[in-house]
């Protein structure tokens, strides 16, 4: 825990706080694994249960007259689309000779333009020949199609030029014949018509030429897109391997199920405002952060030495401060019960040397501190016989401030408490509750004990500006204001202080 100084005011506290959002993400790695984990189940449990039907797979090179080396997949992206058309589908299920509705028939296949001008065809079927002999007469079907198209278009361009052509020599004919009245005269106006006349005729020729050259290429392109669409890769069935197809969908289970628990954990988290740091815990309690504790069931083989070591020292520490002064103390507990009885029997145990000592029980259900009780330990009563608990024996009191606590039976535990606190287990609304009602009860919270804090928290929750200071720094602070006092009282009468310095002149 770190002990840097906090008196300076802090700056506004932000919208969303990040690291306790991640540090609150973390804690509920539970919520996350376990989704993590169904989807990766459920994955596999639907590759298994469900496998895909069988499946043929061929290749169609399609020729266009418009391919240009720019195209961005317009023209492919175009012959997608007339694939998943009742026309191209209708001609496959004739092929087939199969009755089954168009409409039903296109859900079985899929079209993917894969370049510019290769197409493939994914086809489903009852089984792999089944599937096959589909996607053959689908291929084949859209290979009429698109080839009947294109010399359907090619006629149509031929003909409008041909048309075109035949009125040019009309005109031809007209100027021909206009030519062939005019007689040969010396009159300049007639030999300038005649000249007209013959201009018109040679820019007609070369436009009909012209029109019978582009009809004749128009009909010279039908054969290379004839000869350039066909089936490049016969219909195939494709391989299905049941442990590859249930690794991929578990992975896939896996990552959404990762994602989706992730964002519960986070919305959920941000939603409940629940504090899990140091820093938070310790603002919203008005109270220094004391030691920290794993909880009682959680704490690991390798880590029960060192867990053991804190215990002692916060069992030392209460203890000290419980023989400096004659006010009862009580140890009141936030979603930690069980850790909270344990540290008040360590706590009894350690003051039953100086005289007898008596654990006032107030912890609700089945974690009261009776449970942990062993033979030979310090006596155990419940609240209701705390008044026969004679007054030259040392109380120390066990109770709970979670919802639904009593508040006006806690006095009877203690004037003074420490708040056991279990990271993440209380709203901020329900800190400041407590806090409040504390304040109201005159129970001065000298400070708190964390119960699962973060292993990654490296806030402080320390409050050196506030009232209730750690017991550490409560008492050194003491200490100096008594030695201060004294210093004051002591400090002769001449002595002064001089300007902008820390020396003093006599």
């Amino acid at each position: 825990m770190t002990t840097s100084k906090t008196s300076e005011p802090s700056a506004a506290a932000p919208l969303l706080d990040l690291q306790a959002l991640v540090v609150a993400v973390r804690r509920r790695r539970r919520l996350w694994c376990s989704m993590a984990l169904l989807g990766l189940l459920i994955g596999a449990a639907v590759a298994v249960l469900l496998p895909p039907p069988p499946t043929a797979v061929t290749k169609v090179l399609v020729a266009h007259r418009e391919d240009q080396p720019n195209d961005t997949g317009t023209l492919i992206r175009t012959d997608v689309e007339l694939l998943g058309t009742t026309r191209i589908a209708g001609k496959a299920l004739r092929s087939l000779n199969s009755p089954e509705n168009p409409e039903d028939f296109m859900r079985d296949y899929r079209g993917t333009g894969l370049t510019n001008n290769v197409l493939q065809i994914d086809m489903t079927g009852d089984s792999d020949a089944e599937a096959v002999a589909r996607a053959e007469a689908l291929a084949q079907a859209f290979v009429a199609d698109h080839v009947q198209r294109m010399r359907e278009a090619a006629k149509a361009e031929a003909k409008a030029l041909l048309d075109q052509r035949d009125r040019l020599r009309n005109d031809l004919a007209g100027v021909n014949k206009a030519i062939g009245n005019r007689s040969p005269g010396s009159d300049p106006k007639e030999s300038a018509s005649i000249e007209s006349l013959f201009a018109r005729r040679a820019e007609l020729n070369s436009r009909i030429a012209d029109f019978d050259q582009r009809a004749e290429e128009a009909r010279m392109g039908t054969p290379q897109i004839v000869a350039g669409t066909q089936i490049v890769d016969a219909p195939r069935a494709v391989r299905q391997s049941l442990p590859k197809a249930a690794a991929t969908n578990a992975a896939i289970g896996l990552v959404l199920g990762l994602v989706l628990g992730l964002a519960v954990a986070a919305v959920g988290s941000v939603v409940a405002d629940r504090p899990v740091l140091r820093r938070e815990i310790a603002a919203n309690l008005g109270a220094s952060v004391i030691a920290e504790l794993p909880r009682a069931r959680r704490a690991r083989l390798w880590r029960r030495r060192r867990t053991r070591a804190a215990r002692e020292r916060l069992t030392a520490t209460l203890a000290r401060t419980v023989r400096g002064s004659a006010e009862p103390l009580s140890l009141l507990e936030l979603g930690c019960g069980r850790s909270t009885s344990v540290i008040a029997l360590d706590l009894a145990r350690a003051l039953a040397a100086d005289g007898p000592v008596v654990v006032i029980d107030g912890l609700p259900g089945l974690e009261r501190a009776h449970r942990g009780q062993k033979p030979g330990g310090p006596d155990v009563v419940g609240v209701e016989r705390a008044a026969a608990v004679p007054h030259e024996v040392r109380r120390v009191g066990v109770g709970s401030v979670a919802p639904g606590t009593a508040w006006t039976g806690l006095p009877d535990l203690g004037t003074r408490t420490v708040l056991v606190v279990r990271a993440g287990q209380g709203s901020a609304a329900w800190l400041h509750t407590v806090a409040r009602q504390l304040a109201d009860l005159l129970i001065p919270v000298i400070g708190v004990v964390l119960i699962d804090p973060d292993p990654r928290d490296r806030t402080d929750g320390t409050l050196w500006d506030g009232l209730d200071t750690a017991l550490r720094g409560h008492n050194e602070r003491l200490a100096r204001e008594n030695v201060t006092d004294r210093l004051r009282t002591e400090r002769p009468s001449w002595a002064v202080r001089v300007p902008d310095s820390d020396q003093e002149a006599r």
